[in-house]
Formats: structure tokens, sequence, C-alpha cells
């Protein structure tokens, strides 16, 4: 009888054991190609983070130094962001502006070297809003401080002209100015559209409101309103001077 087969023994364990530690190996190596780039992106973030505290202290110290705070103030905005219960003035928000600013440049050009490109891309849409708002700020301080200096001037020449209703006047034009700035500060956000009809259904149905309350129950006072708004006071007195000689 012709003896029967041996059963089937691995050839070459060592060709096996190649095959085991192969994927292994693969992933040690794309680790290896990865921490210099990993290594790069965080030494890119330390630097960024350096620079951005730099960056937001000498913008700090420049608005200050040309008393940006001082229109601020007058302008309202620094009370304003007091009353929304915020600690930080209006230069304080302008340098935070900027330190987020250069931390996003920093995060866009990490992601950047580690081949994130989805990332990259949505972090550069930030990097890219961030001056808008910036220039947003600019306009509505200096919108809002040129409204209160108009309403002021408005109020003035109504109370020297013998206009009663002078402050009234002086807010309605600083409201109306406010407005059309603070209309031009979202326009500067991309939300101009949006607003803008907005505030257009808004502004519609306030004059149709009062032309309806004037025109039925309001046209003796509206009356009243124009006739001692256009009714100028009598001239003073002069006072009694030397009679001229009698001929």
């Amino acid at each position: 009888m012709a003896p029967l087969a041996a059963a089937p023994i691995l050839e070459n364990p060592m060709e096996n054991m190649e095959m085991l530690l192969e994927p292994l190996r693969a992933s040690l190596r794309q680790v290896g190609e990865f921490l210099p780039h990993l290594v790069l992106a965080l030494a890119i973030l330390v630097v960024g983070w350096f620079i951005a505290k730099a960056a937001r202290f000498a913008i700090v110290r420049m608005l200050r130094a040309v008393n940006f705070n001082i229109v601020t103030e007058k302008a309202g905005i620094d009370q304003f962001l007091k009353q929304g219960g915020g600690k930080r003035d209006t230069v304080d928000f302008m340098g935070l502006l900027v330190y987020w600013l250069v931390v996003f440049a920093a995060l866009m050009i990490a992601f950047n070297s580690l081949g994130l490109t989805y990332v990259t891309d949505l972090i550069g849409r930030i990097v890219l809003f961030v001056p808008k708002v910036m220039v947003a700020v600019l306009i509505l301080v200096f919108g809002t401080y040129f409204a209160r200096f108009v309403g002021a001037a408005v109020s003035a020449y109504c109370k020297s002209v013998g206009i009663s209703d002078a402050e009234l006047l002086g807010r309605l034009t600083l409201y109306a100015i406010t407005a059309f700035v603070v209309l031009i500060a979202l326009d500067q956000l991309g939300l101009g559209d949006i607003i803008r009809q907005t505030f257009l259904v808004l502004v519609s149905a306030i004059g149709l409101a009062l032309a309806l309350a004037f025109g039925i129950g309001g046209a003796k006072r509206a009356g009243e309103f124009l006739d001692r708004w256009s009714r100028r006071p009598p001239d003073p007195p002069r006072p009694p001077g030397p009679r001229p000689p009698a001929s």
C-alpha cells in the first residue's frame, strides 16, 4: 500500500509573519509621515497665538492713543454694551476681533499643513467674515456719532427759531440717521437685503398707521402741532430810549 499523504504544513512561517506585520508597518509608516506635519501645525498654532496676543495689545493701545474710545463713548456704543451686560468697551471689542482674526488665520494655515481642506475652507470663510464685522463696527461708531451731532444741531436750531418741539425733532433726526447707519452696517455683513425689506415693511406699516390715526381721530391734533411749529414767538419789546427833541 502507498503511504498516506501527510497533512499540508505551512511551508514558510516567516513569509506568513511578514504578511501579518505588513499592515502594522504601513500604519506606523503613515504615523511617521503624519507626525512632522502635526508638530508643524502645533508650532504654527503656538506662534499664531503669540502673534494674536501681540496684535490685540497693539490695536487696543493704538485706538486708545488716537482717542477712539472717546468717540465710542460719545456715540453711545460703550453705554449700549454695558447695558447689555458686557464688561468691555468698543476698543476692547475691536482688539478681541483682531485677536480672533489672527487665531483663525493660524488655524487655517495649520489645518492646511495637515491636508484637511474641508476644515480649511470653513475657517477661511470665518477669516473673511471677521474683517466685515470690524468695518461694520466702525460704521456704527462714526455713524452714531454723526447722528448725535446732527440731532443736537437740529434741536439747537429749532430752539433758536422758536419751535416748541425742538427736542422731539432732534430725537427724530437722531433715530432716522441711526436707522440708516444700522442698515449700512448690516449690508456690510451681507444681511442688507433681508433687513432692508423688513425695514421697508415696518416703515410702511408705521406710516399707514399714523396716516389712519391722524385721518380718523387726530386731524385736529395734527393741525395744532403744525400751527405750534409754524408759529414764531413775538419780537421782544424794545427798551425805551431817549425821545427825539421836539422841533
